[in-house]
């Protein structure tokens, strides 16, 4: 009771990315959708809004598209986790940032409020007027500028961008861990073999078809410890808030116990498993 009334007072404190801002509507949905919102599972529906600080995650097959009020349209491919960061302005990204932790992202972006960024591990790219495909994977990052201009940067392990270089239609930007990135004039064969077929065309709206449809996404559970484990160990400014916003979970017995025994791998919930420990709040 207690960890879910701390929980509860500092979810008021927090940005409104969290706080279910709208940031667009899902127009597209073919194939399993699993949205995480606040500290539960959602099934994801064709004509169902998105917010900032969801995390979409598709299953083996199918396409999902979100349309962003800003003017961004952004497609996930089959097995890929994206999560809805922030519209703070990170590194000029006046338009939002969203992360790809792993996975395949197509990204049109016509915003008349600014940039967005597209991240993952280790690369991200910034654009305004351009259109980017961007995949994710354990040991790897690439990025295809397909048209207009944009900026990629290498990303620290802890998610910070240092300079931007421009990037411009055509060139192609890869990174292995651990290594400088490397650019290229067009795209590697591999990428192109193993892109999913609907990125190869420019993406259509869907929002004629939906007109009308706002469904809720059904609430299927509270998210669990095996749920979450992916995103508690990305880059550290990407889950900033997450300690805040799963506090609540705490309660359940099983996410306290999956979590105290992968302590190592979450030092930053070391001070609310056991605030007797916290050296901040001894006298």
């Amino acid at each position: 009771m207690y960890a879910t009334l701390v929980s509860f007072v500092f979810l008021l404190l927090l940005p409104a990315s969290l706080l279910g801002q709208r940031m667009g509507t899902l127009s597209v949905v073919e194939g399993d959708l699993r949205i995480i919102r606040n500290t539960a599972v959602l099934h994801g529906a064709q004509g169902a809004r998105i917010d900032w600080g969801d995390i979409l995650e598709t299953g083996g097959k199918g396409l999902v598209q979100v349309e962003c009020d800003t003017g961004a349209i952004v497609a996930l491919g089959s097995s890929s986790q994206l999560f809805f960061f922030s519209h703070s302005g990170y590194s000029g990204a006046t338009g939002g940032e969203l992360v790809l932790l792993s996975g395949w992202l197509k990204a049109e972006t016509t915003s008349k409020v600014g940039p967005f960024l597209y991240d993952t591990p280790l690369l991200g790219g910034k654009t305004k007027e351009g259109t980017l495909v961007v995949h994710a994977g354990a040991e790897s990052s690439e990025m295809f500028v397909e048209s207009g201009s944009a900026g990629v940067v290498e990303l620290t392990a802890g998610g910070n961008a240092g300079e931007f270089r421009a990037a411009k239609a055509g060139q192609f930007f890869s990174r292995q861990r651990g290594k400088n990135v490397v650019v290229s004039p067009r795209p590697a064969a591999a990428f192109i073999d193993s892109m999913p077929i609907p990125f190869r065309d420019t993406l259509p709206s869907g929002l004629s078809r939906i007109k009308g449809k706002t469904p809720e996404p059904r609430r299927e559970r509270e998210v669990s410890y095996a749920d979450l484990r992916p995103w508690l160990l990305m880059p550290a400014r990407w889950r900033r808030e997450f300690v805040t916003r799963f506090e609540s979970r705490l309660d359940d017995p099983e996410f306290r116990r999956e979590l105290e025994a992968h302590l190592r791998d979450h030092p930053d919930w070391e001070p609310v498993l056991h605030p007797d420990k916290d050296p901040s709040k001894k006298n």
